[in-house]
Parts: structure tokens; C-alpha cells; sequence
């Protein structure tokens, strides 16, 4: 007896899953503007991690130099939606990254483990 094939995902699942992403890496930035400043509200959050997701996806693939421009872009993202020097903004980042992998293990200790943090490098 053959295996079944796998079930291909769908179009809904896919956007299931980055939505959620979304809101991880929009939560972890927004928890660590709270932590380190005054923070904004959750969706200047989830617009700040989609802003930096896009800087690191266009940066990330530079060769040699594309991880170290990758990061220094995604703290720029922060600094500039967060109206903070660059020092508070690489809190901001420190603080964000441990919240999402923070969150993220929480979510697979309950069963959802294909999530990431979108907008939050390395988690």
C-alpha cells in the first residue's frame, strides 16, 4: 500500500500563517517599545515589523555584507517609526527578539509550531 501525497497548502493557509506571523513580530516590537520607551499603539507595531521585514528581505541576500546591512536597516526601521536614537533602538530589538521567542514557544506548547515572527530577525 502507497502513502497518500502530501495535501498541497493552500492560498488560505498561506495567509493564515503570515498574518499570524505578522501579529508574533508586531506583538515582540511592540512589547519591547514598551519596555524600553513610551511605545505606540499594536498597529504602528505590526506596521514597523512589516516595514522591517521588507528592509531585511531586500538586504539579506547581499553577499558578504547582507546580514550585518540587514540588521543595521531593520534598526533603522525601528528607529524611524519609534522616533528613537539608535542605542533605545537596538534595546528595542534585544527586547523584541527574546519576546518573540518567548511567544513562539508558548505557541508550540500548545500545538502551533509553523508560526515565525515576522518582522523580528532570528526568532
Amino acid at each position: 500500500m502507497t502513502p497518500a501525497p502530501p495535501a498541497s497548502v493552500g492560498i488560505e493557509h498561506r495567509l493564515l500563517t503570515f498574518a499570524v506571523s505578522l501579529l508574533v513580530g508586531g506583538g515582540a516590537l511592540h512589547v519591547g517599545t514598551h519596555v524600553v520607551s513610551d511605545g505606540q499603539d499594536f498597529a504602528h507595531a505590526v506596521l514597523t515589523a512589516l516595514l522591517g521585514a521588507i528592509a531585511w528581505a531586500l538586504l539579506e541576500p547581499v553577499p558578504l555584507l547582507g546580514e550585518l546591512l540587514a540588521i543595521a536597516a531593520w534598526i533603522g526601521v525601528v528607529r524611524w517609526r519609534s522616533q528613537l536614537g539608535w542605542l533605545h533602538s537596538a534595546g528595542v530589538a534585544v527586547v523584541a527578539w527574546m519576546a518573540a521567542v518567548v511567544i513562539l514557544a508558548a505557541l508550540e506548547l500548545l500545538g502551533i509550531g509553523q508560526i515565525s515572527a515576522l518582522g523580528v530577525p532570528g526568532a
